[in-house]
């Protein structure tokens, strides 16, 4: 802002300097002073090429103390020697000068102690006449005033400009950190995202897979070939299935069950998949006209109905699952999830990971999750989405 605004400070100085030497120029050309008021008004010139300038520009404190002394005491000099003089015209350069160069108290004090010198000059080539010195304390207590109100607002405006740049700065750092944080809760998230997609596929398929060879080697001991056949093909297929799940996850595609299947269908399919497996019965029962949700609340409801069917497998110790998929509401979706397993007290502390898992996704698509259950009693989650 300072280095915009010096141009124009520097075309104030030019215009006003020029304006007393022409007004030197034309005013009675025959006057002894005239000549004197010329070297001064050249020697303040030079000073502020040489010394205000680079005050300016540096904010050095100690060129532009050196400045206003040398340019001050020469135009003290000139209404000394001239007082018909219209140098006066420089204190319209001059005294904002000294508030933009010089801290405010000592450009205040600069103030008073020009004005007041500059009074008693005026005096003393009136020759200390007693009825002139009511005028002239008259005049410079206004050009005080004035002096001091214009420094006063000029200070302002520099400080309002300065205090502006901080909040800008302090906005544009906020900036930088937000967008820092962003970044760092944006890889947070996939993590999570990635390790929920894990866990519901791949680490489920691997499950299975292991359950199933255990199945086809307690099959081959007893010597039932076609039983171990079967669950080696469904080995294969399980595999199958989570190599495409992971070609898609790290695409950053719709879940498989779901490629080229309504919802509906999809469940069907992983019940029928579930059931094959370690003999556990899944129903499918979808009420109401089924309707589009979208990709984001369609794999919350598959991926809920995997991971409860993965719990009912491993913990339950169920027989049968019932998985009723209600689109008969208007406003919400609702997946319930029944098995009539062991049941546990959901009041307990959770050590695993995939309830959470549930709730995280569940709340990504402002939807609810309850669990119900009791020892002895099976349980039943129940998911709501919204339409």
């Amino acid at each position: 802002m300072w280095r915009r605004q010096q141009p124009f400070w520097h075309a104030v100085y030019a215009v006003v300097w020029l304006a007393a030497v022409v007004v030197t120029l034309v005013d009675e050309p025959g006057r002894s002073g005239r000549a004197p008021s010329l070297v001064l008004l050249g020697v303040m010139a030079l000073a502020y090429a040489v010394l205000g300038r680079r005050a300016m520009t540096h904010a050095d404190l100690r060129w532009a103390v050196a400045y206003h002394l040398v340019s001050w005491s020469a135009l003290l000099v000139v209404q000394w020697l001239d007082p018909g003089t219209q140098s006066w015209l420089l204190f319209f350069a001059l005294f904002p000068q000294l508030w933009a160069m010089l801290p405010s108290r000592w450009a205040a004090v600069a103030t008073v102690v020009v004005v007041g010198a500059f009074s008693f000059v005026r005096w003393a080539t009136l020759e200390f006449a007693a009825d002139s010195l009511s005028d002239i304390v008259i005049s410079g207590t206004i050009s005080m005033g004035l002096s001091l109100a214009l420094g006063l607002f000029i200070n302002r405006i520099v400080g309002e400009a300065e205090s502006r740049a901080e909040t800008i700065d302090e906005l544009r750092a906020a900036q930088r950190r937000l967008a820092a944080a962003e970044r760092d809760r944006g890889i947070h998230e996939e993590r999570e995202r990635l390790s929920r997609e894990i866990h519901d596929t791949l680490a489920q398929g691997f499950t299975s897979v292991v359950a199933l060879s255990r199945a086809a080697e307690a099959a081959l001991a007893r010597g039932d070939v076609s039983a171990a056949r079967d669950r080696l093909a469904l080995i294969e297929r399980t595999a199958s299935d989570n190599l495409d799940e992971a070609r898609l996850i790290v695409a950053e595609l719709t879940p498989g069950h779901l490629q080229s299947r309504t919802l509906g269908q999809a469940l069907e399919r992983l019940g029928e998949a579930v059931s094959s497996e370690n003999g556990l019965r899944a129903d499918v029962r979808v009420a109401g006209e089924p309707a589009p949700l979208g990709g984001s609340a369609e794999v919350v409801i598959l991926r809920t109905a995997q991971e409860a069917l993965s719990n009912v497998r491993r913990h339950a110790g169920a027989g049968r699952a019932d998985l009723t998929l209600t689109y008969e509401d208007p406003e919400r979706v609702v997946l319930e999830v029944r098995d009539d397993g062991c049941g546990f007290d959901p009041t307990a502390e959770r050590t695993g990971f995939g309830l959470d898992g549930v709730l995280a996704r569940a709340a990504e698509v402002g939807g609810s999750v309850r669990v119900t259950s009791e020892p002895g009693a099976g349980t039943t989650l129940r998911l709501e989405v919204p339409r």
